[in-house]
């Protein structure tokens, strides 16, 4: 007998392209776009593990149409147990002439490539596909998976159908197959199955496979009869902004495509409980169409800081960071502070919490003996000492005991660490780490890991800042994936402008035109950017990603060579969100 047969496949098949099942979530793709194959198994028991495949069913369909079948049995090469042979009517002498499943299985992975898999039950026939993977060697593809199980328990009554086994859902949908435990024939009635489900989904504002796939029937009819207010938004990248009936900014969002991300919160796709609760109190989505994803996301940075909306749990208050630097003075203290003053001294940070930057100054003072307290130190007079003098963890100029020229190069130590190199104080606390876990004194030393952390992450995030925000102008560009360029105009750390030039087109002209309209940036207070530090990061992360050019920078744009970005930040596991 042939190996395998597949059957019904129209002759223009091969020409047909292979569809990508791989889309980007907030795109969607459109149900009748998605290809599924449809499958289903016959096998000898109902362990994955110990059981083998008998008969490998399935058709491929696209738009309601279908594309083609496949089947075949397959040579367990073990008896096949009497009360199988009753259920599906095969028997050991059928499946002695067919392919072993080291055969088998390929041509069905070839057959399902880049396929949407749909199964009845689909735990079991996608549990036997993967240990039939495991055992022979292949590889599982690892596809999206839809149940129509699942479906069907979320949409089909009980005074529809008692159950939800196929045959009674192939009678509730009128299938023209009737399912006879032959993969072929239960693969056919499960397609018009899939089909009936699809339609009724469809009815209640389910139209992508990225819904479908997380479809369920318990989302409330509160939450869907708000769906109308995705009608009428652009689906272009941007920022959308809910809004209760008061007009009050509820919770912004960026997407590449608007309309298809805010339908999503109308249905099970979106699963988290605040976002059901916030689209309850919705009465309007405004949206913004920027022109590039990176002014998408930095508008977005922008209006949660401006508006604080409630179900924003991330960067409500980025305004909020502060800083460590070295006083001005004769005997120089690390001092936290809200802002940069502008004195000629060096700022480590910005931090995202006084914890963080109070663990990154602590990280100092284990290293180097600069004074800790706050008073002011005159070099002419002697002031009472503290307990850390005592202790020989200060300098103790209060006591005389350092000339300012001697204090001074700590200081300068510390202000390398900051603005340089900070590999000193990483070497004498990774050696004091060490002391402290000979010591068995383990949680003493993870306190010592999670400051260095803190001193690392403010110092990288210094040293990646400042340079961007001492740039008058960069302009950079990267190829759009629908064609021409991305146009981005940074001003000292500040995204001043973005545009996009055509497909095809000269993009300089657009360039001198993304320079003339961009917003006119005040110099910052150094080293701080002219924006929120978020945006800055984000925008340092944009010009770091493959693909983007520079097009044009005023002055230089240079980073330490031997700075924190080359040392490993430690696993602060116990602060880290901090």
């Amino acid at each position: 007998m042939a190996l395998f047969t597949v059957l019904g496949m129209p002759p223009t098949t091969a020409a047909l392209p292979r569809p990508r099942q791989d889309p980007l979530p907030d795109v969607g793709t459109p149900l009748h776009e998605v290809t599924f194959v449809v499958v289903d198994l016959e096998t000898t028991g109902s362990n994955p593990a110990q059981d083998q495949i008998t008969e490998i069913g399935a058709v491929k369909v696209r738009g309601g149409q279908v594309l083609g079948e496949f089947q075949t049995l397959v040579n367990t090469r073990v008896p096949i147990p009497a009360v199988i042979s009753v259920l599906t009517g095969i028997t050991d002498a059928m499946v002695a002439g067919a392919p072993p499943l080291r055969a088998a299985l390929p041509a069905f992975l070839e057959f399902a490539a880049g396929s949407v898999v749909v199964a009845h039950n689909a735990r079991f026939d996608v549990g036997f596909l993967k240990a039939a993977c495991a055992s022979t060697g292949a590889t599982w593809p690892d596809p999206v998976v839809v149940d129509t199980v699942h479906l069907a328990r979320a949409l089909v009554t009980a005074d529809e159908s008692p159950n939800h086994r196929l045959s009674s859902l192939a009678r509730v949908f009128r299938s023209r197959v009737t399912p006879d435990h032959r993969a072929l024939h239960d693969a056919q009635a499960t397609v018009e199955v899939l089909h009936g489900l699809i339609g009724r989904v469809g009815g209640l504002g389910v139209t992508s496979l990225e819904e479908l796939a997380a479809y369920s029937g318990r989302v409330p009819q509160e939450r869907r009869r708000k769906r109308h207010l995705a009608d009428g938004l652009p689906d272009a990248p941007g920022v959308y902004l809910f809004k209760d009936d008061a007009g009050r900014v509820l919770y912004v969002g960026t997407s590449v495509a608007i309309r298809t991300r805010v339908r999503s919160y109308f249905t099970a796709a979106e699963q988290r409980r605040r976002m059901g609760e916030m689209v309850r109190l919705a009465s309007s989505v405004t949206p913004i169409v920027c022109a590039t994803p990176l002014e998408a996301q930095v508008r977005e940075l922008r209006l949660i800081a401006a508006h604080q909306p409630r179900y924003n749990r991330r960067s409500r208050h980025p305004e909020k960071a502060v800083w460590v630097k070295l006083t001005v003075e004769p005997f120089p203290r690390l001092s936290i502070v809200a802002q940069v003053r502008g004195d000629t001294t060096a700022y480590l940070g910005p931090f995202g919490s006084r914890a963080a930057a109070a663990d990154a100054v602590a990280a100092i003072h284990e290293s180097l003996p600069l004074r800790q307290c706050s008073q002011r130190i005159s070099p002419h007079r002697r002031s009472p000492p503290c307990a850390l003098a005592d202790l020989g963890r200060c300098a103790a100029p209060c006591l005389g005991a350092i000339t300012t020229e001697l204090y001074a190069e700590i200081v300068a130590r510390a202000a390398a660490a900051i603005a340089a190199d900070p590999g000193e104080i990483v070497d004498l606390l990774d050696a004091r780490m060490a002391s402290l876990a000979r010591q068995e004194r383990y949680e003493d030393a993870a306190t010592v890991r999670d400051r260095l952390g803190a001193l690392l992450r403010g110092a990288i995030r210094a040293q990646r800042l400042a340079p961007l925000a001492a740039i008058p102008e960069l302009v950079a560009a990267r190829r759009s994936p629908v064609g021409g360029w991305e146009l981005v105009c940074v001003r000292h750390g500040r995204l001043a402008g973005s545009s996009r030039s055509p497909r095809g087109a000269d993009p300089m002209p657009y360039v001198e035109a993304l320079r003339a309209s961009a917003e006119i940036v005040a110099v910052p207070t150094a080293p701080a950017p002219a924006a929120l530090p978020e945006e800055t990061e984000k925008i340092l992360h944009w010009l770091d990603e493959p693909g983007v050019r520079l097009v044009r920078v005023d002055g230089a744009w240079t980073c330490p060579v031997d700075g924190a970005q080359r040392l490993t930040v430690p696993d602060a596991r116990s602060r880290g969100g901090r």
